[in-house]
């Protein structure tokens, strides 16, 4: 009877630990706008993802040329790269909810465009190059709306749950959405990904339109002036709490976030596979990456020591990927890769957010977008002339070594802002918010 009584005894704070880790977990979904975006983005990221994997395969069908897919990818993050600080001063101008609507309603029409291009058989890699661009210039405005987007939808308290959460949403979706374009380019063929994806914005608009606006908190839209760009910059560069993450990001997207390069590459000429192995890889880093997004979502308050630990661990699961000597473990290894790769940008992205004030969050977040996305143009091709000629495995390891470099420069940082008795975490902007 006395065992009896130590089972029942000790099971009750497991089941507690397990439910309040759950509900940590997904504490946003108490908001019902939250919910109803979560469904739409679901639904639009899968779609996204089976683009991504028709565009990089098309290319490859078209070309054979891993430069070529780098150059693509450049020019699809080029924009980014010189327009997206102007696009943060649009961001923090209008509402985030109606610049969305415009966004994504473009996204779906350009990615149907390119379907039509493709089953008409009228597709050639130059149109490829304008498609990308044009993607590219949406993408610089809706990438920053849709992240300060959660701001207004959650609040602070549940910023950094609603934003893994949000970046799970990307991941699951990039196991979904890479499963059924690997079925549909072998059955049906490549233009089916994008027809999908571009009716798949709907469901965004669609819920978009059913929030309610009353329970959103929307940040104080900045009236047009001179120089707002310049004085967002001015911001970021007298807070160590948002520049160090944006320069950590701009080494690490350069280097490490090439996938789209490296993945199609590593399937295609390291395992001798092509449609099937590149979307087993992509999935396999996404399974990873929901549960790493669940695992920073059950966390309250991130530090920046947090965000350099991460990049270590992301660096060293990149460089164990490409030591990897069979598909089969290169898939295992990829699930770690999503796992910290999902953590990493999780944490970097809510300590901006957090650490930047209502009136600026736009014009921050857009640098974010530029460090992450906009370095494309610069690693895209680098990475994949490494991949071309001296194979995707070195690819890799570049993108590895970079991610220790950020980790070595944010821990120098660190130490230097503890001589000045500077507070590395987010608490000094958010005093009173506890673990």
């Amino acid at each position: 009877m006395a065992g009896h009584c130590r089972v029942k005894i000790s099971g009750v704070p497991r089941v507690s630990a397990i439910s309040q880790f759950r509900q940590r977990t997904f504490a946003s979904f108490s908001i019902r706008n939250y919910r109803l975006y979560f469904g739409g983005q679901s639904i639009s990221m899968s779609g996204n993802w089976m683009q991504i994997i028709g565009q990089d395969l098309l290319v490859l069908e078209l070309t054979g040329s891993g430069t070529k897919l780098g150059i693509v990818s450049a020019l699809q993050a080029l924009p980014v790269l010189l327009f997206g600080s102007f696009a943060g001063v649009l961001v923090d101008r209008y509402s985030k909810r109606r610049i969305l609507y415009v966004t994504q309603s473009l996204l779906g029409l350009l990615a149907i465009l390119l379907g039509t291009l493709v089953a008409t058989g009228l597709i050639e890699v130059w149109m490829l190059y304008v498609v990308a661009w044009c993607l590219g210039c949406v993408t610089c405005v809706d990438n920053p709306t849709r992240q300060s987007f959660v701001h207004e939808m959650v609040g602070r308290e549940l910023l950094t749950n609603a934003v893994s959460l949000n970046s799970t949403i990307v991941n699951m979706a990039r196991i979904i959405g890479p499963s059924i374009a690997g079925i549909l380019v072998v059955a049906v063929g490549i233009s089916a990904c994008f027809f999908i994806n571009g009716f798949s914005y709907l469901a965004v608009i669609l819920m978009l339109a059913r929030m309610n606006g009353n329970e959103l908190q929307p940040a104080p839209l900045a009236s047009r002036a001179k120089g707002q760009l310049l004085s967002g910059i001015r911001y970021v560069k007298t807070n160590p709490s948002l520049w160090l993450p944006l320069v950590m990001m701009a080494i690490i997207g350069t280097f490490a976030y090439e996938f789209r390069v490296v993945l199609p590459l590593f399937a295609t000429y390291t395992f001798d596979g092509h449609a099937g192995a590149y979307a087993a890889l992509t999935s396999a880093m996404g399974v990873g990456a929901v549960i790493g997004g669940g695992f920073t979502a059950s966390r309250k308050i991130p530090t920046l020591p947090m965000l350099v630990l991460s990049a270590v661990l992301f660096g060293c699961s990149l460089l164990l990927a490409a030591l990897a000597p069979t598909l089969a473990l290169a898939l295992a290894a990829m699930v770690v890769v999503g796992f910290f790769s999902i953590n990493y940008t999780s944490l970097g992205n809510t300590n901006l957010q957090l650490a930047s004030s209502p009136e600026m969050r736009g014009r921050v977040m857009s640098l974010w977008t530029v460090a992450f996305m906009g370095s494309t143009p610069i690693g895209g091709p680098i990475i994949g002339v490494i991949g071309e000629h001296l194979g995707a495995r070195w690819s890799l390891i570049v993108g590895g070594l970079a991610t220790l470099l950020a980790a070595g420069l944010g821990a120098i940082v660190l130490r230097w802002m503890k001589e000045r008795k500077t507070q590395p975490g987010v608490r000094q902007e958010l005093p009173g918010l506890g673990e």
